[in-house]
């Protein structure tokens, strides 16, 4: 299964969620780069691409939300 597919799975609150955890991940990935304690660079780009395919299906939802409804 694909990220996009495990996230599109998921309901509107747990992408919420999802979407705060990858956050935090960033944010403890950016403090680790800042002090020079980051191994895995690569996780950075990887954590940055989930957090856009989160968004852009959390998009998507609403938008079928709004076509359904409207």
């Amino acid at each position: 299964m694909t990220d996009v597919t495990k996230f599109r799975d998921m309901t509107p609150d747990q992408l919420d969620d999802e979407l705060a955890r990858l956050k935090k991940e960033q944010f403890n990935l950016r403090f680790q780069r800042a002090s020079g304690q980051l191994e895995s660079t690569a996780r950075v780009r990887e954590v940055r691409r989930d957090i856009a395919r989160v968004k852009t299906v959390q998009q998507q939802k609403r938008a079928a939300t709004a076509a359904s409804q409207g």
